[in-house]
Formats: C-alpha cells, structure tokens, sequence
C-alpha cells in the first residue's frame, strides 16, 4: 500500500473518531513509528503539502466522495453533485492563488468573508448561491476548511450518506 493511502486511511479512521464523539488520537499517534520519528517528519510523511493533494484527502476521504475533472480543475462530488472544487493559481478562477470553493449558505458566506476576507472570498460565478471561497496560501485553516467541506458535504450527499458519515444508521435517525 503506498504511503499516501495509508495516511488517508488513518486521516480517515480519525475522521469516524471524531464523528463518533471521540478525540482519541489517531493509531500512527500511538505507534512506536511515532517515537522513532519526529512529529514535524511524521506530519509531513502523513499529510501532503502540496494544497490540491491535501485538499483532496479531506474531500475523498467522505463516504462515497469523488473527483471529476470540469472546467480544467478538479471538482469534488457526492454522487455526481458537486459540494466543493479547486481553482489552481495558474487559472483565470485562481486569481494567481490557489483557492477551494465550497458549497455553504448564504448567512455563512457572509460572516466568514466578513470575519477573515484574507482568508475567505465571495468566488465568481457561484458566489451569489453562497458558495464562500478559502485561500489554499499562506498557511489556510485545514481544520476549519475541513469542517466546510463536511458541511457542504452534508448539503448535497443523500440523507443516508450523511447518517454514515455521522456514523448512525438512517433507520435509527428517522425512529428518534
């Protein structure tokens, strides 16, 4: 299994942790790789740099979660739905800065933009339907962008992928 696989798979182990109400550390935390390594290099063993490859371990790591290729950009979907898409720098939706777009209501555009607009922007084109725009530059919030994409995720997957990813059965939902 290459590396980066293995990172998905722990990154989205802890991801059903935490959904689950648990804050247990991740599995590689606890390992005695962990004591042979740094933490600075096991992060970066772990978790990809690069902002397109570590966007798309949040976004594929969702139950049933996909890439396509639109608009010359990778675009992430939940059955054929989009929820969130990439606009690399060298692109006229970049603006010369990497950027994720994502699907979010209009009242949470608002005060995010109003909040960081170094960090957050109203993007072209869909911007007008709430969708909110984060920099992938100078040092983004991945935990905060991670939250985003669940919650876009959310929006646009089916009920029964999200009682999944909120790890309850839908059956279990609907009696309560």
């Amino acid at each position: 299994m290459a590396a980066g696989a293995r990172g998905r798979q722990q990154l989205t182990a802890l991801n059903r942790d935490q959904a689950r109400g648990r804050d247990a550390a991740p599995s590689f935390a606890r390992s005695p790789l962990r004591l042979i390594l740094s933490s600075t290099s096991l992060f970066e063993f772990l978790v990809p740099t690069d902002p397109l490859s570590r966007l798309r371990a949040l976004c594929l790591a969702l139950p049933e979660a996909h890439e396509a290729l639109a608009w010359g950009e990778p675009t992430f979907r939940v059955r054929n739905k989009l929820f969130a898409t990439y606009a690399s720098a060298g692109s006229h939706h970049g603006a010369g800065r990497p950027a994720v777009w994502v699907k979010a209501t209009s009242t949470n555009q608002a005060l995010l933009v109003e909040a960081a607009p170094a960090r957050y922007f109203v993007p072209p084109y869909v911007g007008a339907s709430g969708w909110v725009g984060v920099w992938l530059d100078r040092r983004p919030a991945w935990r905060a962008l991670e939250g985003l994409l669940r919650d876009a995720y959310c929006r646009t997957a089916p009920k029964t992928l999200v009682a999944r990813l909120a790890g309850e059965s839908p059956a279990g939902r609907e009696r309560r």
